[in-house]
């Protein structure tokens, strides 16, 4: 089915547009509420998926330590990231459309075999 996790990708930023800024476990917990596709998004696709993000200048990290427990990395969207967010949008538009078109031929092929 190819590289699902490259859908993972706006779900992120789409994240990160709304939080201000947020943390990977953060950002885990709430991938399943915008994910695209029924498929369990592996931690380690977001962690590979941040770094990406980041090595592409879309999103910027720092670590936080003056909080009780461990030192967390926190993450926040750059102007680059919030441009890559609408590129997305469109992207995503264009595929939904695609796919509504399939489904609707796919169901009235399957409606025209008993003709």
């Amino acid at each position: 089915m190819g590289n699902l996790y490259r859908f993972v990708e706006p779900v992120v930023l789409l994240l990160l547009k709304k939080k201000g800024r947020s943390y990977g476990y953060d950002l885990a917990a709430q991938l399943g509420q915008y994910a695209l596709t029924d498929a369990e998004i592996e931690k380690a696709a977001l962690y590979r998926t941040l770094r990406q993000l980041e090595a592409n200048g879309n999103v910027v990290s720092h670590w936080e330590t003056d909080k009780n427990g461990p030192a967390r990395r926190v993450y926040q969207l750059t102007p680059d990231g919030e441009r890559h967010l609408e590129e997305w949008a469109v992207v995503l538009e264009h595929v939904s459309k695609a796919m509504s078109r399939f489904v609707k031929e796919a169901r009235r092929q399957s409606g025209s075999r008993g003709s």
